[in-house]
């Protein structure tokens, strides 16, 4: 990940844990996924909930990096909003 933006100068790195709220936004975000890839095969196969989670799991797994980085940028939009820094 870059260390600044090359346009505004700002940090993305303030403090040790920053991204620790990204987190929340990230499970926020993959869990409904999930949830959806769970339900189709379960709609279009009939297994048993937990073999349908599981092939949700797998499905999902690709997608992970990109709400990764988008949950990290919606928590800097997020942080910015509430506390912008100054340069």
């Amino acid at each position: 990940m870059q260390e600044e933006c090359s346009v505004c100068h700002l940090r993305y790195t303030r403090e040790p844990g920053y991204f620790l709220g990204a987190m929340y936004i990230s499970y926020g975000l993959g869990l409904p996924v999930v949830a959806l890839f769970a339900f189709l095969i379960w709609a279009a196969t009939g297994w048993w909930i937990t073999k349908d989670v599981i092939w949700a799991v797998v499905l999902f797994l690709p997608l992970a990096p990109a709400i990764t980085f988008l949950s990290r940028v919606l928590w800097i939009y997020l942080d910015q909003k509430f506390d912008p820094a100054r340069r």
